[in-house]
């Protein structure tokens, strides 16, 4: 077989967009590179890569699953070869793709972006945003180095570095008599309305919070967008839950208040997860560890919020 390292990113890029117009638009290059590309490797393999149905796209045959999940681990390796080969000598640099949980990267990135760019100004990071199971096919399909979840969402593919533990806190309108209080419990919110951030494995988690206490949660709403929780609630349509605390909350000056919750039954930890055994480029080590520094910096504290006595 005689193919290209240029020409393996064109074919894995196809794939993974399921298009040749959007793999050439991505690649900054020619519909025809792309299409002679999949034709060299799809003649010297043998075998089909891709189904190509007219007016619909391309999608990847079962040895073409195969062999762009072999392409993605090729491509990640030579990146880290490159990368380190620059790195020598010097500071690390490179690329670093991140995948994180879309809830939570408003308020958690910031501080960890400022701090990764000010101490190594060659790093370039690209982010992925998606609910907690996207993430983690970004990581399986070899599309981002890290992920930052909650340890709940991961398994034994994944290797998980804790940053914070977060638990589960009450927003509700600032005209809820609730607002007066220091803190609430389980029973004080299941008598109120809910506005539910409807996303996998969220709906579970805040539902079988209820439910282990045996309540029922009064679902009245629900979005999946954490901007239209924070309207609905601050609009006096029901209260709602969430982990991490928005990084513009000011309680003076808000619709809503945020209150710790007495008896939350489970706290889950977020952190970094990325693939079980893979080893990483320099630079990707380099920010999972400025990320643990961070943690020990007592950077992330800000927004966690507590139950009192905690």
């Amino acid at each position: 077989m005689n193919f290209t390292l240029k020409q393996l990113r064109y074919v894995e890029a196809a794939g993974r967009l399921g298009s040749i117009a959007n793999a050439a638009t991505e690649q900054n290059i020619s519909q025809s590179s792309i299409t002679a590309a999949i034709d060299v490797l799809e003649t010297g393999l043998g075998y089909d890569i891709f189904i190509r149905t007219p007016a619909k796209g391309i999608r990847p045959t079962a040895s073409g699953r195969e062999t762009l999940g072999m392409i993605r681990r090729f491509l990640h390796q030579s990146r880290q070869f490159e990368e380190d080969l620059g790195s020598i000598g010097g500071q690390a640099r490179g690329t670093v793709r991140i995948a994180c949980y879309a809830t939570a990267a408003p308020a958690f990135l910031p501080p960890i972006l400022h701090a990764i760019t000010k101490g190594f100004p060659d790093a370039s990071i690209q982010l992925l945003e998606g609910n907690m199971d996207q993430i983690l096919e970004f990581l399986d399909e070899g599309e981002a180095d890290v992920a930052f979840t909650y340890s709940d969402s991961v398994d034994e593919r994944n290797d998980f570095v804790p940053l914070f533990t977060a638990p589960p806190y009450a927003m509700v309108s600032q005209d809820d008599l609730l607002a007066n209080q220091a803190a609430v419990t389980m029973q004080d919110l299941a008598q109120r309305p809910m506005v539910m951030l409807d996303l996998p494995r969220t709906r579970d988690y805040f539902t079988a919070m209820f439910e282990n206490l045996g309540l029922t949660p009064n679902i009245a709403h629900s979005t999946r967008s954490s901007e239209i929780v924070r309207a609905l609630v601050a609009g006096g349509f029901g209260f709602s839950l969430l982990n991490i605390r928005p990084v513009d909350y000011r309680e003076k000056e808000m619709c809503y208040r945020i209150l710790p919750i007495l008896d939350p039954p489970h706290s889950p930890v977020f952190g970094i997860a990325s693939v079980a055994g893979t080893v990483q480029p320099r630079m990707v080590e380099t920010f999972i560890a400025g990320c643990v520094k961070l943690k020990e910096q007592g950077e992330f504290e800000r927004l966690v919020v507590r139950p009192p006595n905690s």
